[in-house]
């Protein structure tokens, strides 16, 4: 008996340039294992397409006519149960990222990456990973990402030497993306200890969520990003 063959990740195109859509049809089909199963250029039919297709992916612009592509994310998350949303964008707005990624993104591709970036971060969020780039991450920081000079003094060094040896060891896991179930098979521990953790953490460190905890660990260097 043949073995099965592996599952292809299926994708939504959510976009209203046609020609970019084509090109990003021919990146992905041209990748083993992915496979585009709908294109839409407006809210109507993005949702349709999605209830209609139940992609694994979708990668969302923001920047759709008629549309506030961050109004669309939790409705796209509704429609199509499971669905883990890439935002693929030239708006290089900070807040619109961080939004995005609060509202259930699970990352922000700029369309001027090279293709190789893109493809990295599909098969990463479908994996259940967040994706946030070094660019992305210092465009939330409001600085330049490059380390120079002497560092200056941490403040928040008071509560960050509060976390115990484990809870150092989950913040860098969220930081390099990994949700509940894979930090909790990385350090063989129960997703039930994980989230314990965290609530710990949370207070320890006084953010309100993960999206929070990765910029705080970006930021005070208890993790780095993703590229």
């Amino acid at each position: 008996m043949q073995p099965l063959a592996p599952k292809s990740v299926r994708v939504l195109l959510i976009d209203d340039h046609a020609i970019m859509r084509s090109g990003l049809r021919l990146l992905i089909e041209s990748q083993p294992g992915l496979s585009v199963v709908g294109e839409a250029s407006s809210r109507a039919d993005a949702l349709a397409a999605a209830l209609d297709q139940q992609p694994d992916v979708i990668i969302l612009d923001l920047a759709l006519p008629g549309t506030n592509g961050l109004d669309l994310i939790p409705e796209l998350l509704a429609t199509a149960k499971g669905a883990r949303i890439l935002i693929l964008t030239g708006v290089l707005d900070a807040d619109a990222h961080a939004r995005a990624m609060r509202l259930g993104a699970m990352g922000v591709v700029l369309k001027e990456k090279a293709p190789e970036v893109l493809i990295k971060a599909v098969l990463k969020v479908h994996a259940g990973e967040l994706w946030l780039d070094r660019a992305a991450v210092a465009r939330l920081f409001g600085r330049n990402a490059q380390a120079g000079g002497r560092a200056k003094p941490d403040p928040e060094a008071a509560k960050i030497a509060t976390l115990t040896g484990r809870e150092r060891e989950i913040v860098t896991l969220i930081g390099e993306g990994l949700r509940n179930k894979q930090v909790a098979e990385r350090l063989f521990i129960s997703e039930g200890t994980v989230r314990n953790h965290l609530t710990s953490v949370f207070s320890k460190l006084d953010v309100a969520d993960r999206f929070e905890l990765m910029m705080y660990a970006y930021r005070h260097e208890l993790a780095k990003p993703i590229l």
